[in-house]
């Protein structure tokens, strides 16, 4: 694959919604409704919400760009955790969330993910990082895999809410080399 690695505008906030309406429900555990995903998808994912993310400046998002068709994204978020379970687990601070990364289903296992994580990465590193932390579903084997391969480990657990449902997340953290 020979996607473009670049930094979201304001115009990606529709198509960035469109891919998120494909890759979030791939995240989810398979018990999670459809309503809780819908729901989801709306308050957090939708054009508008995508259109605030991209308006405020600690908020970076990166798109695997194909000829302007978008293919996967992640979402770098640059400001200090506010979730207790989160902030007493955390070794490398200041740290980035890595709030989303999704690749359209197409292009999984073309190497396209592993791409998009290491510019996260030495996204969050040359803006002062010292690590970056994530929350991914405790019952999604495929992304800790992908996770834990990308150098990141399990140090924290933490709740989140999809809808009517509490799922459980386990807190990831990958700390960079001391400067």
């Amino acid at each position: 694959m020979t996607h473009l690695i670049r930094t979201a505008t304001p115009d990606d906030a529709g198509p960035l919604a469109d891919l998120a309406a494909v890759t979030f429900p791939l995240a989810c555990p398979p018990s999670s409704s459809a309503a809780d995903i819908a729901a989801h998808l709306e308050r957090t994912l939708s054009e508008a919400r995508f259109a605030e993310y991209l308006a405020d400046p600690s908020i970076t998002i990166l798109v695997l760009d194909d000829g302007g068709q978008l293919n996967g994204y992640t979402m770098l978020i640059a400001k200090p955790a506010a979730d207790p379970d989160v902030v007493s687990v955390l070794s490398a601070v200041p740290a980035t969330e890595l709030s989303k990364c999704y690749v359209h289903p197409g292009h999984h296992g073309q190497g396209a993910a592993g791409r998009l994580m290491r510019a996260s990465l030495e996204h969050a590193a040359a803006r002062g990082a010292a690590g970056v932390w994530l929350g991914v579903n405790s019952q999604n084997a495929k992304a800790i895999r992908f996770y834990e391969k990308s150098g990141f480990e399990r140090v924290g657990t933490k709740s989140f809410q999809l809808g009517s449902t509490v799922e459980h997340d386990f807190v990831m953290e990958l700390a960079f080399p001391p400067r």
